[in-house]
């Protein structure tokens, strides 16, 4: 029994510690790269940057059983297609913008953040933009729209909740408005669950 293994010695435990490290090490490298081809920009769930300068819906899909964006043909924001850099510094600024003004103390993104104002992840898509807000702030868009009630919420009541006035600029504005667009393209796997979608008899 000379070649027996001795499981009371310590480099017998620590040879097994070692090589299953190393083992999940390798795994997890490969799930690491494996996932970012789904989440990546321009990656398998989420679209390149300057499909804002296209028409997104959002429709549910029977083979996947999920709501799934749906990119169409163009329609550039404001009216001026921009190139995939100028759409990249856009993303930039309207990050930096929710970033700044804390927006995620009251909505949240990609079911981070709080619950006390609407959820953002797809307010692109939100029928209220065209239903009530265009009528409301009296502007022929749905992005002017936007813009318009991001620098100046507290013209316009919400309700029992109210946004507070964050003091956005226009140029702040519509960088937020173009990163809330390219927000409803990224495929989130039918979250948030039915959005914009009526259920029949309530059920």
């Amino acid at each position: 029994m000379a070649n027996a293994v001795n499981i009371r010695d310590p480099l017998f435990w620590r040879a097994g510690a070692v090589s299953t490290t190393l083992v999940m090490l390798i795994v997890l490298a490969f799930l690491t790269i494996d996932s970012y081809r789904y989440i990546a920009h321009g990656g398998i769930n989420v679209p390149d940057y300057d499909v804002i300068n296209q028409k997104i819906g959002y429709a549910y899909d029977w083979n996947r059983h999920a709501d799934v964006p749906v990119i169409g043909g163009e329609q550039p924001l404001f009216g001026k297609k921009v190139s995939e850099p100028e759409a990249a510094d856009l993303m930039l600024k309207g990050k930096l913008v929710i970033q700044s003004r804390n927006c995620m103390n009251c909505h949240t993104i990609f079911g981070n953040g709080a619950y006390y104002g609407p959820d953002l992840t797809k307010s692109w898509l939100d029928p209220a933009w065209h239903q009530i807000w265009m009528p409301m702030t009296g502007k022929s868009t749905q992005e002017e729209a936007m813009v318009e009630f991001l620098m100046h919420p507290d013209k316009y009541p919400t309700w029992n909740r109210r946004m507070p006035n964050l003091n956005i600029d226009e140029d702040e504005a519509r960088a937020t408005v173009a990163y809330l667009k390219w927000l409803s393209s990224v495929d989130t796997n039918g979250f948030p669950a039915g959005f914009g979608r009526s259920v029949p008899n309530g059920q």
